[in-house]
């Protein structure tokens, strides 16, 4: 294991600092260039929670349900058996 390690020296130092800037330098520019559809929620709402025992429905959708289940059949989601 010992193969794994060694000791850093300062010029490997400044090379792993310089590269780790051309490295994200580059990242933010292609960032930059992204365009991205941003949904930003509106923060001034009073009521966000449902109240608990207030008998309003949760709307879920069970298209987006089925596809986010990993294993499921035509009509039901599979879940795991208590190895837990």
């Amino acid at each position: 294991m010992d193969f794994l390690w060694h000791k850093v020296s300062e010029k490997e130092k400044g090379e792993i600092k310089k590269e780790a800037e051309r490295i994200m330098n580059s990242f933010s520019k292609k960032l930059e260039k992204v365009k991205a559809n941003v949904k930003v929620l509106d923060s001034s709402l009073e009521n966000f929670e449902r109240a608990e025992n207030s008998g309003e429905n949760c709307e879920i959708d069970r298209e987006i349900m089925f596809d986010n289940a990993p294993n499921k059949n035509s009509d039901s989601i599979i879940a795991e058996k208590g190895d837990w």
